[in-house]
């Protein structure tokens, strides 16, 4: 049956962690056999459902809650062959102030951040009794520093991180990114750099419809795509986020890096007021929702459901 983390406040946990859930020290059984020529440990494994709270209508991350002794090889062929948008492996923190540390591999490449993973991860790792050294944050170590996450009425939030590369992209770009999304150039209400991490540039269409008629050709860039629902509408904005591939286009089902990157543009710009809701994966028969809130110091959350739907060990 699958398992939503509710709370921190998990049954589970207290004495006997793992050291990369909490703070004893602890070695994974270090029972080995042959695999593929290579020596092989049963390591704890989930898969869990980001940005939902129905399974199967998310975005799914592969989640190695033991990553000890792995090499980036080891890390890379397994993220390939999981064949997902990403897989994390969960290392114990190099630095003192996080509760663990992740990492983050698309099928071909590391990314120093990502929204769904690190969503996923958090919820993998307090499933499995991961004790936060504070009550109110799970501190998340990753290539691009610390991250915080909390528990929120809507589910798991992570703090967005600042973005590192913004402002407007030149007019030329602007033309190649309509080419490739097949529409006019006039359809792009705005367009701006909203790189976090995964390097995304965004752009804004006058309507959710139009986001949701969109059949891109084939992109060299990550390409986020947002556009507005009526006003009282369940949901605020529809968003698509398109990537590379070989000889063709990706299309990402719920993205929390871009949804967080896009709410920073749209909010400052006053297309949006928070909280709020988008919406993604529709394009694709899921149905992601990303809530969006904002505190009082300016700290923008982006948060959904996570569900575990799939729990065991993976011989790595």
């Amino acid at each position: 049956m699958p398992h939503t983390v509710r709370s921190p406040a998990h049954p589970g946990y207290g004495a006997g962690t793992p050291s990369h859930l909490g703070t004893r020290p602890h070695r994974w059984p270090a029972r080995k056999r042959r695999c593929d020529r290579l020596a092989c440990v049963p390591r704890a494994f989930q898969q869990v459902d980001v940005f939902t709270t129905t399974p199967y209508l998310g975005n799914p991350v592969a989640v190695v809650l033991d990553a000890e002794g792995l090499s980036d090889a080891d890390m890379q062929r397994f993220a390939r062959w999981t064949n997902l948008s990403e897989s994390t492996f969960v290392l114990a923190p190099s630095d003192g102030g996080a509760d663990y540390q992740v990492r983050i591999f698309t099928p071909s490449l590391e990314l120093p951040f990502a929204g769904h993973p690190t969503l996923g991860t958090c919820h993998a790792w307090l499933a499995a009794g991961g004790v936060p050294r504070r009550d109110d944050v799970i501190v998340q170590q990753c290539g691009a520093g610390l991250v915080r996450v909390r528990q929120t009425a809507d589910g798991l939030a992570f703090a967005a991180p600042p973005l590192l590369r913004s402002g407007p992209p030149s007019e030329a770009l602007v033309q190649h990114l309509a080419a490739v999304l097949g529409i006019d150039r006039g359809e792009i209400i705005d367009a701006e750099w909203a790189d976090n991490g995964p390097g995304w540039v965004a752009v804004l269409l006058g309507s959710a419809d139009a986001v949701l008629a969109l059949r891109p050709g084939i992109t060299d860039i990550d390409l986020g795509v947002a556009g507005p629902y009526p006003p009282g509408s369940p949901h605020a904005f529809e968003v698509r986020a398109f990537f590379p591939t070989d000889g063709g286009t990706g299309e990402d089902p719920v993205t929390g890096s871009l949804n967080a990157s896009l709410a920073g543009w749209l909010l400052r710009t006053g297309r949006a007021t928070a909280p709020y809701v988008a919406s993604q994966g529709t394009a694709l028969r899921r149905e992601g929702r990303v809530h969006v809130s904002q505190d009082a110091d300016g700290t923008i959350w982006v948060g959904g459901g996570t569900v575990t739907c799939v729990t065991g060990q993976v011989e790595l």
